[in-house]
Order: C-alpha cells, then sequence, then structure tokens
C-alpha cells in the first residue's frame, strides 16, 4: 500500500494535495538550502525540492518508515524579476518594497517540484508568468497591514488577496500557488503511480 509524505510545511500545497484527493502524511527534515550565485533560475526550484525529498527520505529511512512502497512529494517556488530572485520578505517594510518592485511589470515564478518512489525519483521545473497592474503605496501598506504577504516568495499569494493586484498569467495558477496537480501526476505516471488508482482506492503492483 503506497503511503504519501509532503515534505513541506506550507498550507498551500497541503490544501492542493487535499483538493487532489491524496491520502498523505506531512513531514519535514532539515535541508541545506544554500544555491550558488550562478545557479540558472530554471534550476534553483528543482535542485531545492530535491534537496528537500532526498532529505526527508534520509529522515525516514532512519525511522525505519520508508520502503519500496513510500513516495515523497517536495518542491521549492521562486519569485524572480528579471534575474534577481525575491525572497519571503523580511519585515513588512520588505514586503511593501517588494510589491513597489512588482506594481505595472511582469516577474517570473518557478516552481521546482521532486517525487521519490522507493529508490527512484523524478523532478522537474514549472516556470510562469504573473503580470501585476497597478499597486498603489497606500493599497500596498493596506495589504501588508493584512499579514498575508509576510511569509510569501515575492510578498504575495495568488490564491488570496493578491489576487487583486494580478492582471493574467501565462502559465500554470497552481504553480504559482506552490504546487501543479498536472506536474505531480505527470511524475506519478513517469514513475509508474496512477494517480486515478490512488484515489480510487485500487491496490498498486510495483
Amino acid at each position: 500500500m503506497i503511503k504519501i509524505y509532503l515534505a513541506s510545511a506550507s498550507p498551500r500545497r497541503k490544501e492542493i494535495l487535499e483538493m487532489m484527493k491524496l491520502d498523505f502524511t506531512v513531514s519535514l527534515a532539515e535541508t541545506d538550502e544554500s544555491i550558488g550565485a550562478d545557479t540558472d533560475m530554471e534550476s534553483v526550484g528543482e535542485i531545492l525540492a530535491t534537496r528537500k525529498a532526498h532529505a526527508l527520505r534520509e529522515k525516514l529511512l532512519g525511522e525505519g518508515s520508508f520502503d519500496k512502497e513510500t513516495v515523497i512529494i517536495a518542491a521549492d517556488t521562486l519569485v524572480y524579476v528579471g534575474n534577481v530572485p525575491l525572497g519571503k520578505p523580511s519585515d513588512a517594510d520588505d514586503a511593501l518594497r517588494m510589491l513597489s518592485v512588482l506594481s505595472n511589470r511582469s516577474h517570473t515564478v518557478c516552481t521546482g517540484t521532486c517525487v521519490i518512489y522507493g529508490d527512484r525519483s523524478i523532478s522537474s521545473s514549472d516556470l510562469s508568468t504573473v503580470y501585476f497592474g497597478d499597486v498603489s503605496k497606500e493599497e500596498a501598506r493596506a495589504y501588508v497591514a493584512t499579514g498575508e504577504p509576510l511569509d510569501k516568495a515575492g510578498a504575495y499569494a495568488i490564491q488570496g488577496i493578491g489576487a487583486s493586484f494580478v492582471r493574467y498569467i501565462e502559465g500554470d495558477f497552481f504553480s504559482v500557488m506552490g504546487l501543479s496537480p498536472k506536474t505531480v501526476r505527470r511524475l506519478f505516471s513517469a514513475l509508474g503511480i496512477s494517480y486515478f488508482d490512488l484515489i480510487n482506492g485500487a491496490n498498486h503492483e510495483v
């Protein structure tokens, strides 16, 4: 029987897997998130997601909780303006700065995803372009006062109040949110896992 672990504390990723009707457990492992300054944008999220997944695999192996029927899902999302990354704001002033940078321009959201199944691992990277309309200083201050931007890469939540600033998206909404169901299903399939068998309760043969 397949047992799924989500290697993320993100409420958004948890919500997406719940929406997909997957039965899973959230579990975390300490991960080195340092990355070389010359690493290309598209690779960073995939590298970090892969590290998270393999760190959790090692943790579960040490606990005796990992076997050939264990699946681990990990993801990492980054926001870039040009080639400059915008992480999570350090405080309210930093969030205001980021919103000012995003106003009336496009930015790139890169989500890397890694799935481990037994001794096999696969990963991919999804790029989406998000176009913001005008964000006035007054609106930015009011938005920051809600608290929503303070723990989000790029200082906004596309699935929340921050959606009101978005003109349109080229790409996958859920990837911008933090995890793409389409990508999860595709990576499952590449590893020989039938997503619909999982959610319909069918037994899976390795």
